[in-house]
């Protein structure tokens, strides 16, 4: 993939995650993950009415940003979470990849810490040059800690900047690979991807099937060397439940900035909406909250 490619969205600019207490989510990321504290509020009856859950207006906010800089943050927002809430047994934002340096070094930082490791460090199963561990944060938020060895041909990512970087690839899951393939090709431009089979531990252990069980996976190409993977999830998955004017438990809402027009005017002067003329939020084929800001 390179800058030529047609599509119109990309990169990630801000994950959002929903949590029962943005006090400790802010004391965990900044003593274990070198993140800093980057904004503090509450949510607008703007953005609620936006994302379509009135219920989240005026509740607490925390962004939180990477040592390297602000281009892409977390959004945490305090609400609370569904007690059953399962990583992977649902469709939609299922986890969030972030950037490192040294992943063996990360899970011996983090083996004493709130974070629950759900996956220790491991080549993924199509090569050896990438290695991941996964870590269950304190909103049920599953991210994956991913270190390239070396560049991979036709994978077009970034170079991590610093220890922990920034997210730089979402997971989205859904019933058909093909819907959700066309969905984003339709709407935002962006190319098929080739389909591979690979382990999805996270949805193993939601699903109970073997660590080593593959899954038909694709990675969607983005502006700014970001990717979306898209897996197809077993027969046994269904839709995230919310409650009534409420976002969904775990990672709630994905941000891209977009070179797509339409959208909401704008007055917010912090990330990820500094500089932006308008945003947008639609609702994708797996019920995935997709905010797109376009900017001047």
């Amino acid at each position: 993939m390179n800058e030529q490619t047609t599509a119109r969205l990309g990169p990630i600019v801000c994950v959002t995650v929903t949590v029962p207490d943005i006090d400790a989510v802010e004391n965990c990321y900044i003593e274990h993950l070198d993140h800093r504290a980057s904004g503090h509020g509450r949510i607008t009856e703007e953005l609620a009415d936006l994302w379509e859950a009135p219920a989240v207006a005026n509740s607490r906010y925390l962004l939180l940003s990477p040592a390297a800089g602000d281009d892409c943050i977390l959004r945490f927002i305090e609400s609370p979470v569904d007690t059953g809430y399962v990583p992977f047994s649902t469709y939609g934002w299922n986890a969030a990849e972030i950037m490192v340096q040294n992943v063996d070094e990360m899970a011996v930082r983090l083996a004493d810490s709130p974070f629950e490791i759900i996956g220790e460090p491991q080549n993924l199963s199509f090569t050896d040059d990438i290695r991941a561990m996964q870590i269950l944060g304190p909103g049920k938020e599953l991210l994956y800690l991913t270190e390239f060895k070396k560049q991979i041909p036709g994978l077009d990512t970034p170079v991590a900047r610093c220890a922990v970087d920034s997210v730089f690839i979402v997971i989205l899951g859904g019933p058909e690979m093909s819907d959700l393939q066309a969905y984003y090709g339709q709407h935002f431009g962006v190319p098929p991807a080739p389909v591979m089979d690979s382990r999805v531990k996270g949805m193993s252990a939601a699903f109970g099937n073997s660590p080593d069980h593959k899954y038909p996976i694709a990675a969607l190409p983005l502006l700014g060397k970001n990717l979306i993977e898209v897996d197809e999830m077993p027969q046994q998955a269904s839709p995230r439940p919310a409650a009534v004017g409420s976002l969904p438990s775990g990672i709630a809402i994905v941000s891209f900035a977009s070179s797509a027009g339409g959208g909401r005017p704008i007055d917010l002067n912090e990330a990820p909406y500094r500089n932006a003329q308008s945003v947008s939020c639609a609702k994708g084929p797996a019920g995935e909250l997709i905010e797109t800001i376009q900017r001047a």
